[in-house]
């Protein structure tokens, strides 16, 4: 995950697609007022250059030399044309560069227009063939200064001075260092991924192992298969001479392959800490349905950075340690009962990998359910009050700074506080809804119903209201499109308590329980002002705690 903490760090310290057409301005303000630039739409919206074709396959084969820290070789593009078409769009960063574009064994001639290559192809593109572009490039792709918040790639030593390499690149883009169509809402089907190292280094990438194929020149080629649709930066490239050890779960969907790649040095360290796999995955299974990668297995995979969700190939870098890189977000002790990557990182399969947000703007989609899963692994082995412990404590890194939904079309994110706020928020819709049987089948009906998918907000929004048969399209609008927090109002007049919302969301309704020594009452807050004579005059009263909303006493309105 660049996810892996990327906004909650930054808050404390300071393939089923519909396609959706968006015009690429040379400079627009969207809701944030930033001005964004053509090349900001040209990699965040579906331009007419990829609009007309649908990824099927990627075969990137490549060769990585650790001495140069070059990349060189081919990414082979499967696709089938949909609409009218003659110029194709891929996407490639500096320092990388495309060789050559060639399509039937010709050489195509192409415009590039800073990360865009826009290429020139002379066969006829009709409606419902499949197609084939095969396109050669090198170079020495841009370092991580500071992986993974930074993309790029990191060229480290293990304690033995061998290669340790790895690539992070969510936000930034795979175009970082391989070229492909980078945007969110087209993923091929599936995806070869053949790596050259030089030995006794071992590549390892997702899905599972289908052939290694030796060298005369002291150099090994490790082809790794992908058996479902998957995201372009969840695509990786894991680099060291690395111990395996294996594990099989018995999961809802039968035998599960666990597999483990660690330095050697630290493999007594992993047996012990990766135990919290197994646990997880029973946690999420029940809460969320069956692993959605069957077929491609599970790996943990360590590398030199803190961790990242790549599709069954999850990375690791958290020091062996409970927590994250030994803190407790929530203060309350609960995070230090499970290694926050291994659990954060692995929940990213069912909210990432298996359900993926369209376009980055709707980047919530992954990280608050993801973030709510940890307190719902708390919930599962622990109990609820676990879970809700976590998840109240950890509201003191929510900074309610911009709306959590971002910018659409301009490959631009909304408010770190897609973490922790993202995560209370559906705590808050848990109690709302007040029921957690149906809660948790709404949980695992919307991993099958989008799985495999790109989403849009929308479109988990409007299936939430349809299985909870709630009123929330205020709720979303208040929670994921302003930066404020609900209030209760409330002051006392007499023997009546007088209560509102203070909110920005027109018309933002929700019931909310307070407490009154020891007794819980159901109120019915809206943004007129309401009252009810059934608590005692002038006792405190409390919100329920599990709701995340700011109550706030006021004096009375004078006559």
């Amino acid at each position: 995950m660049k996810c892996t903490m990327n906004f909650i760090l930054a808050g404390i310290l300071a393939t089923s697609t519909a396609l959706i057409f968006f015009s690429v301005p040379e400079a627009t303000a969207r809701q944030s007022g930033v001005p964004y630039s053509r090349q900001d739409s040209l990699r965040g919206s579906i331009t007419p250059e990829r609009e007309w074709w649908d990824l099927t396959f990627y075969h990137l084969d490549i060769e990585v030399n650790p001495k140069r820290k070059t990349i060189s070789g081919k990414n082979t593009v499967h696709y089938k044309v949909i609409g009218q078409g003659q110029t194709l769009q891929i996407d490639l960063q500096e320092p990388m560069e495309i060789i050559a574009f060639r399509q039937g064994g010709k050489e195509l001639s192409h415009e590039r227009e800073g990360n865009a290559y826009f290429v020139n192809l002379d066969a006829p593109q009709q409606t419902g063939t499949m197609q084939r572009l095969e396109i050669a490039f090198e170079g020495e792709p841009r370092v991580s200064y500071n992986p993974p918040w930074s993309g790029g790639l990191t060229w480290e030593k293990d304690q033995k001075g061998k290669p340790f390499i790895a690539n992070a690149n969510q936000g930034d883009g795979a175009s970082l260092w391989w070229p492909c169509k980078d945007h969110m809402y087209d993923e091929p089907d599936s995806m070869l991924i053949s790596v050259k190292v030089p030995d006794p280094l071992m590549n390892v990438s997702n899905g599972r192992l289908r052939e290694i194929e030796k060298h005369d020149d002291g150099k090994t080629t490790y082809h790794w298969f992908v058996g479902s649709p998957i995201a372009n930066y969840g695509v990786n490239i894991s680099i060291a001479d690395y111990a395996h050890f294996s594990e099989e779960y018995l999961g809802e969907n039968g035998i599960l392959t666990l597999d483990y790649y660690v330095l050697k040095e630290n493999l007594a360290k992993a047996k012990v800490q990766f135990r919290d796999v197994p646990r997880l995955m029973r946690a999420f299974e029940y809460w969320f349905g069956p692993y959605p990668f069957y077929k491609d297995g599970f790996k943990l995979i360590e590398v030199p950075y803190l961790g990242m969700e790549h599709q069954s190939a999850v990375t690791y870098g958290n020091g062996y340690q409970q927590g994250y890189k030994g803190k407790d977000f929530s203060e309350t002790g609960w995070g230090m009962t499970f290694d926050y990557i291994i659990i954060h990182e692995a929940a990213h399969e069912w909210f990432a990998n298996n359900i993926t947000y369209r376009d980055i703007a709707d980047m919530w989609i992954h990280e608050s359910f993801t973030t709510y899963a940890e307190s719902l692994f708390l919930d599962y082995h622990y109990g609820v009050n676990a879970g809700n412990a976590y998840l109240q404590g950890a509201r003191q890194v929510i900074k309610n700074d911009i709306p959590i939904i971002g910018d659409y079309g301009v490959n631009q994110r909304g408010s770190g506080d897609m973490y922790f706020k993202g995560a209370n928020i559906l705590h808050t819709l848990r109690q709302w809804i007040a029921d957690d049987d149906k809660w948790r089948k709404i949980l695992r009906k919307m991993n099958e119903t989008f799985y495999h998918k790109t989403v849009t907000s929308q479109e988990i929004e409007s299936f939430l209201i349809q299985e909870t048969g709630l009123p929330l399209r205020s709720f979303f609008d208040q929670y994921l499109r302003t930066a404020e927090v609900p209030i209760f109002e409330y002051y006392w007049k007499g023997k009546q308590l007088y209560y509102r919302w203070q909110a920005a969301a027109e018309g933002f309704s929700m019931p909310l329980k307070v407490i009154q020594q020891d007794k819980t009452h159901l109120l019915d807050p809206t943004a007129e002002w309401k009252s009810t004579d059934i608590l005692i005059p002038n006792e405190p009263i409390f919100a329920d705690p599990n709701v995340y909303v700011f109550p706030r006493p006021i004096q009375p309105p004078t006559e």
